[in-house]
């Protein structure tokens, strides 16, 4: 049996190598990528452990390639146990640490194709995120001038070209061609996600996994591709159960149970993956404002219609989503197809 225990701490520049054999530090040196990458090849099968950051998932593929036993270990846990200041030598000490604790919890990581996905997704969501940045600038600084956008009036679009060419609103030469090149900017943005939805579009062909998940209530392509990077393409092992799922993505009551008595809170505010969540609760939300104007037509929108009526839109949506989680667990763990039930005569 192997007893040998590396921790890793990974950093831009350089990695802090340390190798713990019998509970004993048999080194703790600083490396760079190159020579890790030789000092893994030349190493006996051992278990490495590091610690999950950037890059960390494309070591944990190294690693694993190249023989030995590859762990992540959350970052959190490693600075709790962390003792006496913080170095590079301390924490590669502290990931060993971690990694010996009973009953600990390791991450999975991603492949290199769930890599690939997440990008694209993280890509999007900053291209999101300026156009909604632009918008809002844009917005403000004619608001400035009591220049103000209505929906009703054909939006901004028709505001900026009104603006430009108005010859006589007393705007000077400098700051319509500023004006012009955010709004320019704006365009590009929205140009460039209806690009990433295309590419997001193409790639589920390539992912079988993916493109099924899109027969779920309220799931589009970018929900089917978050949700098989979340729950690991049906991986055995990412979670034992759908309610883990379910509950590591942040759509179960809090649990603050002590002294016998079980209590359940409110939906926590603090989770891994709060888009995705967003994302889920959104599209459940539409599903749910459909089926209350209209009769049920399957076994689960009667469900749903009910707890509507007993509950709120709100509440769900919430666990509408929950469900969907749930159910795309079992899909993926089972390579199972969606087959909604229908009423009942």
């Amino acid at each position: 049996m192997n007893n040998t225990i590396v921790g890793v701490d990974l950093s831009k520049n350089c990695i802090q190598v340390c190798v713990v054999k019998q509970n004993k530090v048999i080194s703790n040196r600083e490396m760079s990528s190159a020579q890790f990458t030789s000092w893994l090849a030349k190493t006996k099968p051992a278990t490495v452990v590091f610690e999950a950051c950037s890059t960390s998932n494309y070591w944990k593929q190294t690693a694993t390639r190249l023989g030995h036993d590859a762990r992540l270990v959350s970052a959190k846990l490693v600075a709790k146990i962390r003792q006496n200041q913080k170095t590079d030598r301390n924490d590669a000490l502290a990931v060993v640490q971690a990694s010996q604790l009973v009953n600990t919890r390791f991450i999975n990581g991603k492949s290199f194709s769930q890599q690939e996905l997440q990008s694209l997704i993280r890509i999007r969501e900053l291209a999101v995120k300026q156009k909604g940045a632009l918008k809002n600038q844009i917005q403000a600084l004619l608001l400035e001038f009591n220049i103000r956008t209505h929906a009703q009036r054909g939006g901004l679009n028709t505001v900026i070209q009104q603006v430009l060419e108005d010859a006589e609103n007393g705007f000077c030469l400098q700051f319509r061609q500023g004006l012009q090149r955010a709004w320019g900017s704006y365009l590009s943005t929205v140009e460039a996600i209806a690009d990433y939805d295309k590419l997001l579009g193409s790639t589920m062909e390539d992912h079988a996994d993916c493109e099924k998940l899109t027969a779920l209530e309220g799931v589009s392509v970018i929900n089917a591709v978050n949700l098989c990077i979340q729950l690991g393409c049906g991986e055995a092992g990412v979670f034992r159960t759908s309610q883990d799922a379910s509950a590591c993505i942040g759509l179960t009551p809090i649990q603050h149970s002590t002294g016998g008595k079980t209590r359940l809170g409110s939906i926590g505010k603090k989770v891994k993956n709060s888009s995705l969540r967003s994302y889920l609760v959104s599209g459940a939300m539409s599903v749910v404002n459909q089926v209350s104007r209209r009769e049920p037509k399957t076994a689960k929108e009667q469900w749903l219609k009910q707890l509507i009526e007993r509950r709120g839109k709100r509440c769900a949506a919430v666990a509408l989503a929950n469900k969907t989680v749930r159910t795309a667990f079992a899909m993926l763990t089972h390579g199972t197809e969606y087959q909604p039930q229908p009423l009942k005569g």
